[in-house]
């Protein structure tokens, strides 16, 4: 029994070492990407490991030695990147100072947005209609939306008169439903002609304008063999030309099948200036709805520094993978000054030429699909 409980301590310990070393990669193979994904698992996977090797089997042997080094810079590497979005540090995006209901009364520039990754086979529609209804958004962003989808969200056409729709059957349809006045909505097609994105101008109960991108990138995944190629590029060709189109008031949403925490989120971050609002608060973890132990934060809303935050939430499960999520962001211009975005660093420029390089070799040879097309 001893002997047994020693080789699963050592192949959790040996999980979390592997994991994390094959993370350090910048390849874009799916099994290479996916060890993004679980960084709190593995931490506590190499936390485990090593206190119980630790504790029971350890004789200071050089090989001892190594295996608990390893778990130990292991536990330390993945708490090092998910730490910015625990409470242990402090928020990047602060509490907005005005009370929400008041600045409605006034007509001040404050919006509630949710997004929701409807999982296109789900055929519960009532249930993100109660949510939508419960949680009064003054926008709405559904993603995978078929046709079925967009009729079941046309009884909401009362509440929200401006509606924008691109339904598809591939799992990359979206819906964009609002309150507020939407300003040039144009579907574009950033990366691949079948993954469309939403973008517009939405114009504030105030009077000011906003930008709302809204994406959905194809996913890397092992089922159909499809690498990150196509998803970081898209990221990139976003993050790129929020930065030439200068300072304005920016939000970008969606469920960018990425973690917050991973080389090309942060990549684009960097790029494009923007913020994160988990920041300090905590992983807002949106998918897998259904395991508690999988889940992870998919599903983003970043926005320049002219915001404050108001309220940020995960939403009730409405039968899909993921969980709506809901921010309400308050257009304060004078925050800029007090909130700083992270600076490009020394060879960003060339890492997103590099990203997008690929993509254009992967497209010219149809590897950027998925192995079924």
């Amino acid at each position: 029994m001893l002997k047994l409980l020693r080789w699963i301590i050592v192949a959790l310990g040996l999980l979390a070492t592997g994991g994390t070393g094959l993370s350090f990669s910048r390849h874009q193979h799916w099994f290479v990407r996916l060890w993004d994904f679980p960084r709190v698992q593995l931490a506590l996977c190499g936390a485990v490991a090593g206190g119980l090797f630790a504790r029971f089997f350890s004789r200071g042997r050089p090989a001892d030695r190594a295996f608990l080094l390893g778990t130990a810079a292991a536990v330390v590497w993945q708490a090092r990147k998910i730490r910015p979005y625990t409470r242990c540090t402090r928020v990047r995006v602060q509490r907005s100072r005005r009370s929400s209901r008041d600045d409605r009364e006034r007509g001040a520039a404050t919006f509630r947005l949710l997004i929701s990754n409807v999982m296109m086979e789900n055929r519960e529609h009532h249930r993100l209609l109660e949510v939508i209804r419960a949680s009064a958004p003054d926008v709405v962003l559904a993603l995978e939306t078929d046709a079925a989808w967009a009729a079941a969200l046309r009884s909401l056409d009362t509440d929200f008169p401006h509606v924008f729709q691109h339904p598809r059957e591939n799992h990359y349809g979206l819906v964009l439903l609002s309150r507020l006045r939407l300003m040039g909505p144009r579907i574009q097609f950033l990366v691949q002609h079948d993954i469309p994105s939403v973008h517009t101008g939405v114009e504030l109960p105030s009077g000011d304008c906003i930008y709302l991108h809204g994406l959905h990138p194809r996913p890397p995944e092992p089922i159909r063999h499809q690498d990150s190629t196509p998803r970081d590029a898209e990221l990139v060709v976003l993050g790129k030309a929020i930065r030439d189109g200068g300072p304005r008031p920016t939000v970008v949403a969606g469920d960018l099948n990425d973690v917050a925490w991973s080389d090309t989120s942060e990549l684009f971050l960097r790029l494009s200036g923007l913020l994160d609002p988990r920041m300090g608060r905590g992983f807002y973890n949106s998918y897998h709805a259904d395991y508690r132990l999988l889940r992870y934060p998919l599903d983003h809303v970043f926005h320049s520094n002219h915001f404050r935050l108001v309220d940020l939430q995960r939403l009730p499960h409405i039968g899909s993978d993921h969980f709506p999520m809901l921010i309400e962001l308050s257009y304060e211009p004078e925050a800029e000054n007090e909130q700083k975005p992270t600076p490009e660093e020394k060879g960003d420029e060339q890492e997103a030429d590099e990203k997008l390089e690929s993509q254009a070799e992967a497209a010219s040879t149809g590897d950027d699909r998925p192995t079924e097309e």
